[in-house]
């Protein structure tokens, strides 16, 4: 009985990890978990991958993800605020980055989200779970595969 209930414990312990950090200047710094995940609003978008096919993705617009985290966005984003930028960082230590105004719509006609399935299906091992689709570029370069945090910075 006491290894089923700690064989128990350590998988619930594992499910709760953090997938995902908000961090930096942000109002409420954010360690969402999967489950946190999947009751925000989602998306689909097509866009083209490296193989050259349009896929589906489905996710999280990245600007939910910062509207959580209380970054500033919107009509609050002019003057200094123009300034800040998501740096967006891999499992493997591989970063993007982002001016803020890309990533708002009250700014861009495109929505970038944390995709976490192509196709119907989930990503696979090495892309997922989260991957960053970047719609309308013509490299997916910043198309960044296993996310596991945002940092919101000024760049002054």
């Amino acid at each position: 009985m006491k290894y089923l209930l700690l064989s128990f414990l350590l998988i619930s312990a594992a499910s709760a990890q953090t997938v995902l950090k908000i961090t930096g200047e942000v109002s409420k710094p954010l360690h969402l978990q999967a489950a946190d995940l999947k009751v925000m609003p989602y998306v689909e978008v097509k866009a083209t991958d490296r193989d050259g096919q349009e896929h589906r993705y489905s996710g999280v617009p990245v600007i939910a993800l910062l509207r959580k985290a209380g970054v500033t966005v919107g009509g609050q984003l002019r003057g200094e605020n123009l300034v800040k930028y998501a740096l967006v960082r891999a499992a493997d230590g591989y970063e993007v980055l982002f001016a803020l105004p890309e990533l708002d719509p009250e700014f861009s006609a495109r929505t970038i989200i944390l995709a976490e399935s192509v196709d119907g299906a989930a990503l696979p091992a090495g892309t997922g779970p989260y991957r960053l689709v970047v719609p309308e570029e013509k490299k997916p370069a910043r198309w960044i595969r296993e996310v596991r945090e945002i940092e919101i910075r000024f760049a002054k």
